[in-house]
């Protein structure tokens, strides 16, 4: 009887590590599967930052901050932040009563006001305008005077045709 019960424990134990066995072979190929997947993951998504990366800079190649030919004009001033400085004056022509000055339309469902502004250079402005209804854009030239005053040109503009 005692050989038996011994007989049974062995032969149940050895179901049970053979149970563990398999299951544990299960996981770690299941895991192996899920890391290998994670890692072509991580891949792509490295991938993407990098396209990113690279698209913010192309994006950013005609910028005042990224010019330091231009920022030199600068110097001597001691701005802080010059296109910064630059965009809010610009930006004081929208608080005028009736269209911007700037801009050569008058507006239809309202006043033409100047919304988006990139300082290109030392020289040049393009910015995006709109009365909530059409909008366009203008490319503005500017002198940033020793008083701190700008004065601003326009150079060309454009207003698209609105599509129904």
């Amino acid at each position: 009887m005692k050989k038996n019960i011994f007989l049974y424990l062995f032969v149940f134990s050895a179901l049970i590590a053979l149970y563990l066995a398999m299951r544990g072979n299960k996981t770690a190929t299941s895991s192996a599967e899920t890391i290998k997947e994670l890692t072509e993951s991580n891949e792509l998504l490295r991938d993407s930052i990098r396209n990113v990366q690279l698209r913010y800079l192309d994006m950013q190649y005609f910028s005042l901050e990224n010019n330091d030919d231009a920022l030199a004009y600068y110097d001597h001033l001691n701005l802080e932040n010059p296109s910064r400085y630059i965009e809010d004056q610009l930006l004081e022509t929208n608080f005028e009563k009736g269209d911007n000055k700037l801009i050569p339309y008058e507006g239809m469902e309202s006043d033409f006001k100047i919304n988006k502004i990139k300082v290109l250079n030392h020289k040049w402005i393009l910015a995006d305008f709109s009365d909530g209804k059409y909008w366009g854009d203008l490319v503005i030239q500017y002198q940033l005077n020793d008083d701190l005053s700008i004065d601003f040109t326009l150079l060309d503009h454009l207003l698209y045709a609105r599509s129904n």
